[in-house]
């Protein structure tokens, strides 16, 4: 007797099913992409006991012709593609032909259709994969309704891994979600038990694709991401970006599509990573919902049975396209974008406009921060700057400051540690002409700046706000190898321990790149000649051992990327102003105007929000006005 022997073709197609079919959710995936795939623009599901004891789909599709009903549920029988070049040209969701077999060996199914054109509708089905029906005629207007009734009810040690209803349904409603965000054109409908779940209209403009994304993803992600569209080489990147100041504990809201379909590739997670590294704050995860048009012959979607993964012919190129177009949507993210997407997002839901969300960005500031990193007033138009800021900074009941000088008008208040400036009337500035974050009318403890502009109050942490700042002139600079120095008039001496001499010794031309002259002085004392010329105010010894620390945990590499950020963040933390510092109206104002033209100011270099708006609705909703 022989030890080989063929499989039957009810136990293969179980087998098959463990690849394909996995819970309830992994059935719901396959049938919604054949219903895409039909062309459906409405698809309805119902699901009770979270898909297990019964998942229907029903769409609007061109349906299946009878002859083709029972071949619809055999393996390997599939309408999309015919030979090899189609598998390397792959256009469609589906495509294997396994799914409809696979999902009826392990459950009984339904099928009913009408096809297109056609009166008539017919319906098969299957029990547990033993045999298919005969095909026989039903009511069904032009479309197909798939039902899965048992899921598991003759492997019944494969149902025992099933969790709660609660925990799949959750599975299936993300799919539901995943599906409704590849397709804005499609309108979905989803009952749970005969209770409505999500009924999303098909989309036909960004506004109405913003309302989808909304019920998807919820409101706070559309009102802190920017949507952007790039192309490049045959590629287009696009979708919405969400604020690194919006992260998330956990990726649940990452939603990547390729030509359509959702997947999770290790190239594509590994741009976006790099691509908010320098923003994001440690352990957190980004927000995102993007997309990605390529040729199809340069994307193998074959990869895997469920079709989660997909292998790129240009991984490199894929890579760097990511990286750099997501990397620039993030740093040209300016406060005046964040504020204008928000406002004309609003105007498009209250009138239905389809108007792109578009505005100009501000690449100059009119009072800006000296090289030197002091907060100075620009010398470019400051007469103008004086002119418009002197009606609106006077101190009231007093006389004789009819016409202040600005840089003296911060008020100290002894008792609560605050400093004022009064605000005379908005009035007196036309609207179009205030700034994004607007002027300044306070800091508070010396550590935050109050700044009021068209939309409410605007609350700024000084020292993030300026640490960034300084963080990305420094990058700039040693990009273009061109630090500023700044010679000590005096050379600062400072102990120092064997493993640092030594380490000056090795990488003293390395740290001089960027900015830092220091040398050996004696067995155990540096001697520091000159810093640059951002950082000439800050506590050298602390600044020095700082670069050197970081450069003996890195061994010394100093053409790691990564590392260079490092350092580069460490010295402008040096390098910028101080929690506890008053600054006068002016300096609050270059702060502010500089955090407008600043790449990536809405955040510090470790992730934190600079600055947040509380709008007036905000404020009349927390003291319950007009309520």
């Amino acid at each position: 007797m022989s030890n080989i022997h063929y499989l039957s073709e009810q136990l293969s197609n179980q087998i098959a099913a463990g690849e394909v079919v996995e819970r309830p959710a992994s059935v719901l995936k396959e049938v919604l992409e054949n219903s895409l795939d039909a062309g459906a623009t409405s698809v309805i599901i119902d699901i009770e006991s979270g898909g297990v004891q019964l998942l229907r789909v029903r769409d609007n599709g061109v349906g299946i012709e009878k002859d083709d009903m029972q071949r619809a549920l055999s393996r390997h029988a599939t309408s999309k593609i015919f030979d090899l070049d189609d598998l390397e040209n792959i256009v469609t969701l589906g495509f294997r032909g396994e799914a409809l077999a696979s999902i009826s060996s392990v459950a009984r199914v339904n099928l009913k259709s009408g096809y297109q054109g056609q009166k008539d509708a017919w319906e098969v089905g299957s029990q547990g994969g033993v045999d298919i029906s005969e095909v026989k005629p039903c009511a069904h207007p032009e479309g197909t309704t798939f039902e899965m009734r048992d899921l598991f009810f003759n492997t019944p040690a494969r149902r025992k891994f099933l969790k709660t209803e609660k925990t799949e349904l959750g599975y299936v409603l993300e799919v539901v979600r995943r599906q409704a965000l590849s397709r804005f054109d499609v309108a979905f409908e989803c009952r749970n038990n005969g209770k409505q779940v999500f009924k999303l209209p098909a989309c036909e403009s960004q506004a109405d694709q913003e309302r989808r994304i909304d019920d998807v993803c919820g409101k706070q992600f559309v009102e802190n991401s920017f949507h952007f569209s790039q192309q490049n080489d045959g590629m287009t990147l696009s979708g919405w970006l969400g604020s690194p100041t919006f992260s998330r504990s956990q990726g649940d809201l990452q939603y990547f599509f390729v030509n359509g379909r959702v997947v999770k590739d290790k190239v594509i997670m590994h741009a976006v990573r790099q691509a908010y590294k320098d923003v994001l704050f440690h352990g957190r995860h980004p927000a995102y919902v993007l997309f990605l048009s390529i040729n199809p012959d340069a994307v193998d979607v074959n990869v895997h049975p469920t079709k989660h993964e997909v292998r790129f012919r240009e991984t490199r190129s894929i890579h760097n396209f990511l990286y750099s177009t997501l990397s620039r949507v993030i740093a040209d993210a300016r406060p005046d974008d964040v504020m204008s997407g928000q406002r004309i997002r609003a105007e498009q839901w209250s009138t239905g406009s389809s108007s792109e969300v578009v505005s100009q960005m501000s690449q100059q500031s009119a009072l800006s921060f000296s090289r030197s990193g002091a907060l100075t007033p620009s010398a470019l138009n400051v007469a103008e700057q004086l002119t418009a800021y002197q009606g609106l900074y006077q101190p009231k009941h007093d006389a004789r400051s009819a016409s202040p000088d600005i840089s003296q008008s911060s008020l100290h208040a002894a008792a609560g540690g605050v400093s004022t400036a009064s605000l005379a009337s908005p009035n007196d500035t036309a609207e179009q002409d205030i700034p994004p974050l607007g002027f300044a009318i306070a800091q508070l403890k010396h550590i935050y700046v109050l700044a009021e502009n068209t939309e409410g109050l605007i609350l700024v942490d000084m020292h993030a706000a300026h640490e960034r700042i300084v963080y990305e002139r420094l990058k700039a600079d040693y990009a273009a190898q061109r630090i500023v120095t700044q010679p000590l008039l005096v050379p600062y001496m400072m102990g120092a321990s064997a493993k640092e001499v030594d380490f000056v010794e090795q990488h003293a031309d390395a740290l001089l790149e960027f900015g830092l002259e220091v040398q050996c002085a004696g067995p155990t004392s540096l001697q520091v000649r000159q810093v640059p010329a951002l950082l000439k105010s800050s506590d050298v010894e602390s600044l020095v051992r700082d670069v050197l620390s970081n450069g003996m945990i890195n061994d010394g590499d100093f053409a790691l990327d990564d590392f260079q950020n490092e350092l580069l963040s460490s010295m402008a933390c040096h390098g910028s102003v101080r929690a506890g510092r008053p600054l006068t109206v002016m300096e609050m104002n270059a702060l502010l105007r500089d955090i407008e033209s600043t790449e990536r100011s809405g955040q510090c270099n470790h992730g934190r929000p600079t600055w947040r708006l509380f709008s007036l609705a905000e404020l009349d909703k927390l003291f319950y006005r007009g309520q």
